[in-house]
């Protein structure tokens, strides 16, 4: 369902994680026509809004000045009443400390129509993935959520200490970083027992979650030890001993590592998202961006007389997926391929295919141009005419070699590869990273032309196969790890194994 004009959407983002974002808040996000987004949002969580929407940061840091809430209230107010669709997007849930009681009621004031999309709190989620359960048969039947930053301009705190420390069960004090010393000192003078396990996670849910446990007395001295800051929470109970068994995110095979991505954008987010199940915390930074060509006379001239190559060579997924844009636009679709042998450089670009209803004739065991000219050999090609569909910047290995053997080749560019401006933020989180990822030799070139004495120290450099490596020699990098297989997949296995040695 998509946002309605005139309509507000308190959604919640949830905790971090961009997979435990819901169906509904996505489905929101990508079609309102306004969003007003917060500080503790998951990374991407705006990628999917269109491109026409407006995207208004209104998030709070602590120690630095922020909109005030009655403004926020205002700009949704105004935008609702403008007739557009309006997502409010909070971390965490827009009811569990977030303020979002406030905004509702200012909305309804107003007279402005609103819905609520609840998000998964943090309570709940950074427990979990620290291996804490908040309740569990033998140790809390009870779990109370609880703030541990109270408005500071109330006369006297609305926590009824004497009460939390008899609660039965689980304590999650959010926002209780700051104040955790006061707290805990509070909570032993009302009763609860010093020796009680504690925990404070740190970043919960996201790729750099730290957890400390230790006692309701000595959590404090532990969290200030460990450097744990905001945004934390703590939990106080039984349950966090539980830990020491429950602990899962720690051991997914990179959790700590930081990995630079260089790939394209629209090809980056697999790679991406793949990492960070693997527990990584992931820095994209495109190196390049694919511009198509698709619109040239050359393509056109090749679309138009598909039906007379005896053999078609494509490199790349990306050649796959605009070579079949221009199909479409020419009003054709796979079955102008039916009479052509189908040559793919790799099982990406053949997997392109076979989601096109094209089963590749020829797929090399090796990802390189040398080796489909050997997967190629047995092909009859002379007097025949091929297409060779690439990058404008490819190399002239496999049509030279094609040639030689008499056929009538010709080459496509079906789009070219240029550099992408480094975006500065993540240049700057790019220094801390322990592997760089290189998918071509054009992520190489360009990102090592964008960054120059920038290229993050000490990072390890993971290329894909040969040809990326040669080109990061000759730029003066070293490469510590090579992809046996050349592809995503490959680079993957590499990684992973460079990761556990």
């Amino acid at each position: 369902m998509s946002a309605r004009a005139g309509v507000v959407y308190l959604v919640g983002a949830g905790p971090g994680d961009p997979g435990l974002m819901t169906a509904r808040s996505l489905a929101l996000i990508a079609s309102a026509d306004a969003i007003f987004y917060d500080r503790l949002i998951p990374p991407g969580a705006l990628a999917g809004a269109r491109e026409e929407a407006e995207l208004v940061y209104v998030g709070k840091a602590p120690g630095v000045p922020s909109v005030p809430q009655e403004e926020i209230g205002g700009r949704l107010v105004a935008a609702a009443q403008a007739g557009r669709s309006v997502v409010r997007l909070k971390g965490g849930d827009p009811f569990v400390f977030g303020r979002g009681g406030e905004e509702g009621e200012a909305l309804r004031a107003a007279g402005v129509e609103f819905e609520v999309v609840p998000g998964v709190t943090a309570g709940v989620a950074a427990s979990a993935y620290a291996g804490i359960p908040v309740t569990h048969r033998d140790d809390a039947s009870a779990v109370a959520f609880v703030t541990g930053h109270e408005d500071p301009q109330k006369p006297e705190s609305a926590l009824d200490w004497a009460a939390l420390a008899r609660f039965p069960g689980t304590l999650v004090f959010y926002m209780g970083v700051k104040r955790l010393g006061e707290n805990a000192t509070a909570l032993i003078a009302a009763g609860r027992a010093a020796d009680e396990p504690a925990a404070a996670v740190e970043r919960g849910t996201w790729a750099g979650q730290r957890t400390v446990v230790a006692t309701l007395g000595t959590i404090a001295a532990a969290v200030e030890r460990e450097g744990i800051g905001a945004p934390a929470l703590v939990v106080v109970g039984a349950v966090a001993a539980r830990r020491e068994t429950l602990a899962w995110l720690e051991r997914r095979p990179l959790h700590g590592r930081r990995v630079l991505v260089t790939r394209a954008r629209a090809q980056a987010s697999g790679l991406a998202a793949t990492l960070r199940e693997l527990g990584a915390e992931v820095v994209e930074l495109p190196a390049i961006r694919i511009e198509p060509l698709t619109e040239s006379e050359e393509v056109a001239a090749a679309v138009a007389a598909i039906e007379g190559y005896a053999l078609i060579c494509l490199t790349s997924p990306n050649g796959v997926r605009l070579l079949f844009e221009a199909l479409a636009a020419a009003g054709r679709d796979a079955r102008a391929l039916a009479g052509a042998t189908v040559a793919a450089i790799g099982p990406g670009t053949a997997r392109e295919l076979a989601a096109r209803g094209i089963r590749a004739d020829v797929v090399p065991e090796r990802f390189v141009a040398e080796a489909l000219v050997e997967a190629l050999a047995t092909v009859e090609v002379e007097g025949r005419r091929v297409l060779v569909a690439r990058a404008a910047e490819g190399r002239d290995v496999l049509p030279g070699a094609l040639r030689r053997r008499g056929a009538e080749v010709e080459v496509v560019a079906l789009y070219e590869t240029v550099r992408e401006a480094p975006d500065e933020d993540a240049v700057a989180a790019a220094q801390e990273a322990d592997y760089v990822t290189f998918t071509s030799a054009s992520t190489v070139r360009n990102l090592v032309e964008a960054l120059g004495d920038r290229f993050p120290p000490g990072a390890r450099v993971v290329s894909i196969g040969p040809v990326t490596s040669a080109t990061a020699r000759e730029l003066g990098l070293g490469v510590d790890v090579e992809a046996e297989r050349h592809d995503v997949d490959g680079l993957l296995t590499a990684l992973l194994a460079d990761a556990d040695a």
